[in-house]
């Protein structure tokens, strides 16, 4: 599976980019949120992805935060719910939108989302209740170098939840190292 691309932004074009990676070019498909908050072309680019393998397609699915991936992922868990139309809803949604819309069962708001109608608006209501708590809500914390992506990985390979990663990853200067940032992480969620 692949879970994160560091590389270079060679192409945008909505919703699809492509990351050059070590001389291989990823083509990736982002939500609108993620699109709008790219950097300039020739840049370096940190996404975390979620790689779906159908039997036609190997499809990669990238966000720039945390919470946009596990949001992403709760979505698809919805019967009748696929990537296309779970890259929709954060489209047209921020997660915070999201998670409000669902606390309030305000069906009204998802059915402005393109591909989205009343019924698959009240399945998602139904489902997602409890799902995206105030956590979700909160913006996650953006991924600004190799560094806290390396620091985000660590920390969820020692048992932590991307969501408890990514607030760890915070407060951190820009500049902070790998290892230096995985005790500094380490010291913050042992409070």
């Amino acid at each position: 599976m692949i879970g994160r691309l560091t590389g270079t932004l060679a192409e945008k074009s909505p919703p699809q980019l492509l990351v050059d990676v070590g001389g291989v070019g990823y083509e990736v498909d982002v939500p609108m949120s993620t699109f709008y908050n790219l950097p300039v072309l020739g840049e370096r680019v940190t996404l975390l992805t979620h790689f779906v393998v159908r039997e036609d397609a190997q499809l990669l699915y990238g966000f720039l935060t945390a919470t946009e991936r596990a949001t992403f992922r709760q979505l698809l868990k919805i019967s009748g719910v696929g990537a296309r139309t779970a890259l929709s809803i954060l489209s047209g949604l921020s997660v915070a939108d999201l998670a409000q819309a669902v606390s309030a069962q305000e069906a009204g708001r998802l059915v402005k989302v393109p591909g989205i109608g009343k019924k698959t608006a009240e399945r998602l209501l139904l489902e997602l209740k409890g799902k995206l708590g105030p956590d979700l809500a909160l913006p996650g914390a953006v991924i600004r170098n190799e560094a806290q992506s390396d620091i985000v990985q660590a920390l969820i390979a020692l048992g932590y939840n991307e969501r408890e990663a990514a607030a760890a990853i915070k407060p951190l200067p820009a500049d902070v190292g790998v290892s230096d940032g995985i005790k500094l992480a380490l010291r913050a969620l042992g409070k």
